[in-house]
């Protein structure tokens, strides 16, 4: 009679909390699936929710993308954790140092990261309605924090194209016009980056925001939603190898546990799925693997769909596949989760407390040299990981040498910069700067070297013992006392910083010329590159000097006033060697053949790194441009470019270059340049075998393939610094390379280059793929009339993170003449 009474009195509960919160079909008017939902209608029900049930749920702004649209974080719990919520946040926090008492799991479901993955959002409303009402006994020792759309603009962008070009109702037929996106997907954000690669470089506004509310909590559980090709089955956890080597027992053993939690309903309602397959735990800057390296479980789920599924699709066996299929998978693996983390939160709890214990790993401090510039740009993405760093104290270390590649010494003076293994974010830190991850396998879905040294073009030692640091302070520039009546003022040339200087004074009018040897003045040596501002080339501008102190100051850039221009070695500031810096009109040229993601690179480099304005040219009307009015063009990354390359094509490029212009052709775009009726860039004839003509057998797997391949592995390269395109350069620079081809020197103008060694410093390269590769181009300028064409066969901005390869950039646009 009891249970009787008692299951009545959960209907009753259940009946009137379901009466007072409508589901998100009764609040948005029609059925969940039938239509996508718009961003703002989407803020529309999560706000709802939050005035319906302000005991359960709490909903927060935690910033805006590049377009203005809000982004959301939702926080559901019983009343009476909600109540505690901030006690629970700081119980859970302490857990990290090994004393605390926290019990509760903390989950955090993030959907929509790519824009045209579209479900994600839409399986959010229904899956936060499920646990404010018939699965609310879920929350009673569990947090959920739910961020219902990452990526809005993208998600905009691909809901407006679909409702634009979608049959009425919708067209299942895969050929109809619904299914078939354009250049510009709904997958990226504004500047078109994939913020599922992000998480790690921060180099987007929307990363840099959610990563604030990420460290408040560190949540035990991460779920990253996310679709994929149309016939593929649903992929949950575990996932594929390689692991990372710092991925525990513990996080491999739960995966598990999850997935056999949502085998379990898709088992029952006869759902296809996959595990252990294609997705990996290695690249550190995923959605799934950042949060694994903080201590969660982290995964990506992946439904079948995305951009090509619209509102209902027909698949390759001839079933529907429909929006409303979407939603129930994504809804049911987010509960699932949810179900096991409550079951499981004790030992959640004890687990994450291990986590941040003492690991031992082999390498206790990492001390790094260099370019103070690079130093300080690194400290700047350390605070926003929360990563402890100091600088060194003195002394001899020992350890291993990244420069050589062998064990050594180096000094760990204060102009050095130490990183310890030793501190909460301990993993982390061995993540992103150890020399060369381990790779257990090397069929993987991402680039397989990052490492920060690297990235950051700095001297770098591992050592095996904990090394003394102090507090390490940015450079900092008092208000400068400019001397109004110097004959000139002198500042070096060496990274990006430097270039966001030099692109300021620009937009502001100033003359600035740069030397091109290095010369020694006031007993003081310059290098390459070094900016030189006259007092005499300006004196027509209005506040000459305000305007170059306010520069000097906004980028702590020192400059030097020096009496004269007579330099005591090396050539006088009127020598041909010191030239004026013109500023470049530059054009950036969009569409196919170029590559989304290799143009989101550069066009987000122009506006939000050097803050240089740049015109976007799209090849659908590129023929009616006069190219006379710009002295830059830049041709990124993409496939088709030998295609895009007529003869009439190559003809203008070669008048325009002729006539002074300066064309940059990144990667795939220098395909097809060359030739009898283009430039002189040659492809390396790769000599032919006997082996080319044997059958490929049927059986012949991708892992079989990866021989052929370089999955962006790390290379060390020569460089000549007395070259425009190379000032600020040593002899020396790592360079991160995703592609196979092979370029041959220039006659003139090869700047970086391998020589005789092709194995790469980190990485993998396929065997095949480092054969005849010795001696090959990177970096070069060929001079054609009166202009230039610049090969960067690498990708200098891959990704916005490879930091020291962003000077060569700023050198081909304002050194290179």
């Amino acid at each position: 009679m009891k249970h009787l009474l008692l299951t009545a009195l959960l209907c009753i509960t259940f009946n009137s909390v379901a009466q007072e919160v409508q589901s998100p079909s009764a609040f948005l008017g029609y059925e969940l699936g039938s239509q996508f939902t718009r961003h703002h209608r989407v803020v529309d029900y999560f706000e709802y929710l939050a005035a319906a049930v302000p005991d359960r749920m709490k909903l927060v702004t935690y910033g805006a993308t590049y377009e203005g649209r809000p982004l959301l974080l939702a926080y559901l719990s019983s009343a009476s954790n909600m109540a505690e919520l901030e006690t629970i946040r700081q119980a859970h926090l302490k857990n990290t140092t090994g004393i605390s008492d926290a019990s509760k799991a903390v989950v955090w479901l993030s959907y929509n990261v790519h824009g045209n993955e579209s479900v994600s959002t839409e399986a959010s409303m229904q899956t936060i309605y499920a646990l404010l009402t018939e699965r609310q006994e879920y929350l009673e020792n569990t947090v959920v924090i739910m961020d219902p759309c990452i990526n809005p603009d993208g998600r905009e962008r691909y809901v407006n194209w679909y409702y634009q070009y979608k049959n009425s109702p919708f067209q299942i037929d895969p050929n109809s016009k619904e299914h078939h996106e354009g250049w510009w997907s709904g997958r990226s954000n504004h500047y078109m980056f994939d913020l599922n690669r992000d998480w790690a470089w921060l180099t987007q506004v929307e990363s840099r925001q959610r990563l604030r509310k990420f460290n408040e909590w560190l949540p035990h559980v991460h779920v990253d939603f996310h679709e994929q090709g149309v016939d593929e089955p649903y992929y949950f956890a575990p996932a594929a190898e390689p692991f990372h080597e710092v991925i525990t027992d513990f996080q491999r053993e739960f995966q598990v546990t999850l997935g056999k939690n949502h085998a379990r309903y898709f088992d029952r309602n006869g759902w296809l799925y996959f595990t252990k397959e294609v997705f990996d735990l290695f690249y550190p800057s995923y959605g799934d693997t950042y949060p694994t390296y903080n201590g969660a479980i982290g995964m990506t789920y992946e439904q079948g769909g995305s951009g090509r599924a619209g509102l209902g699709v027909l698949t390759g066996i001839g079933d529907t596949l429909t929006l409303k299929d979407r939603i129930a998978h994504h809804f049911t693996t987010g509960l699932s989760t949810v179900e096991v983390a409550a079951q499981n939160a004790p030992r959640l709890n004890e687990e994450f407390r291990d986590f941040y214990q003492n690991r031992d790993y082999k390498y206790k401090s990492y001390v790094l040299r260099g370019n103070r510039d690079q130093l300080d740009a690194l400290s700047l993405l350390l605070d926003a990981h929360q990563i402890a760093y100091g600088k060194g104290t003195g002394g001899t270390v020992k350890g291993f040498r990244y420069q050589d590649g062998r064990y050594g010494n180096t000094v760990a003076d204060d102009q050095s910069m130490v990183i310890s293994t030793n501190q909460p974010r301990g993993t982390l830190v061995k993540v992103l700067f150890e020399p060369n991850a381990q790779l257990s396998d090397s069929l993987t879905y991402d680039i397989t070297a990052w490492s920060l040294p690297y990235a950051y073009g700095l001297e770098a030692l591992a050592s095996e013992n904990k090394v003394p640091s102090a507090t390490y302070q940015r450079q900092e520039l008092a208000d400068p006392r400019l001397d109004r009546d110097a004959y000139a003022y002198l500042a070096d040339w060496n990274s990006m910083k430097d270039a966001r200087f030099l692109a300021d004074l620009l937009r502001n009018d100033i003359r600035v010329r740069r030397a091109d040897r290095p010369f020694t003045l006031d007993g003081k040596s310059y290098g390459r590159g070094s900016l030189i501002i006259l007092r005499a080339d300006n004196k027509q501008l209005p506040d000459f000097i305000g305007r170059m102190k306010a520069a000097s100051l906004k980028f702590a850039k020192p400059l030097t006033a020096t009496q004269t221009g007579f330099v005591e070695d090396g050539r006088d500031f009127g020598s041909e060697s010191v030239r004026v810096i013109h500023p470049p009109k530059v054009a950036l040229l969009g569409g196919e053949p170029a590559n989304s993601l290799d143009f989101g690179e550069v066009w987000h480099f122009f506006e939000q790194q050097l803050h240089y304005p740049v015109t976007v040219l799209h090849t659908d009307y590129l023929k009616e441009v006069s190219l006379s009015a710009y002295d830059v063009l830049i041709l990124p990354g993409g496939k088709g470019y030998d295609n895009f390359y007529d003869a009439a094509r190559l003809k203008q490029l070669k008048n325009w270059v002729a006539q002074g212009g300066k064309l940059i052709a990144m990667e795939q775009a220098i395909k097809g340049l060359g030739g009898e009726d283009g430039f002189s860039i040659r492809e390396r004839n790769i000599p032919s075998d006997s082996s080319q003509y044997q059958v490929e057998p049927h059986g012949r797997s991708y892992r079989d393939a990866m021989k052929d391949e370089i999955t962006g592995a790390i290379f060390k390269t020569k460089v000549d610094p007395t070259h425009p395109l190379a000032f600020g350069f040593g002899e020396r620079y790592y360079s991160l390379k995703l592609g196979d081809a092979r370029y041959e020197y220039l006659e003139e103008g090869t700047v970086a280059y391998l020589e005789d060694t092709t194995t790469p410093v980190a990485g993998f390269a396929g065997s095949e793929a480092q054969k005849n590769r010795q001696n090959t181009l990177i970096f070069g300028v060929e001079e054609h009339g009166e202009g230039n064409v610049i090969y960067l066969s690498d990708n200098p901005l891959f990704r916005g993170f490879w930091e020291n390869g962003k000077l060569f950039f700023a050198n081909a646009l304002f050194m290179v003449d």
